[in-house]
């Protein structure tokens, strides 16, 4: 299984920006990185983990929640192992831990937003909006 290690959460104000990263570590070779699909999850305290967005092994395809369309954007890059989440119009209830998480080899296309649907998950990066 791969390592995923989240970064770019912090406190913004309503209405505000952030972008998440999330480098997957210890795949043997960059192909390997190339066959999985990648998704956002965010959990708030006292709620189940929900997916926000999710992206195909080559990219071109994605899928996003209905509270995040329009907001937010997923994306990958392929050559340095990352995967991206662009925040943008934040509200408070987007307030959550967020995880990236991998399905190495892909088995679903198109991409699912379902937990079950991936196996590698990072440990989370808090996201925190005020109003």
């Amino acid at each position: 299984q791969a390592q995923l290690v989240e970064s770019g959460g912090g406190s913004v104000q309503a209405g505000g920006s952030l972008r998440l990263s999330c480098l997957a570590r210890d795949y043997r070779a960059v192909s390997d990185y190339r066959n999985g699909c990648m998704a956002w999850f965010r959990q708030a305290p006292g709620k189940e983990r929900e997916g926000v967005a999710a992206i195909s092994t080559s990219g071109r395809s994605t899928m996003y929640a209905d509270s995040v369309k329009g907001r937010f954007t997923v994306s990958r890059d392929l050559a340095e192992n990352l995967l991206y989440l662009e925040m943008n119009s934040l509200k408070p209830e987007d307030s959550a831990t967020y995880y990236c998480a991998a399905d190495l080899p892909c088995r679903y296309y198109p991409p699912r937003l379902a937990v079950e649907a991936y196996k590698s998950w990072g440990q989370g990066t808090q996201v925190t909006v005020s109003s």
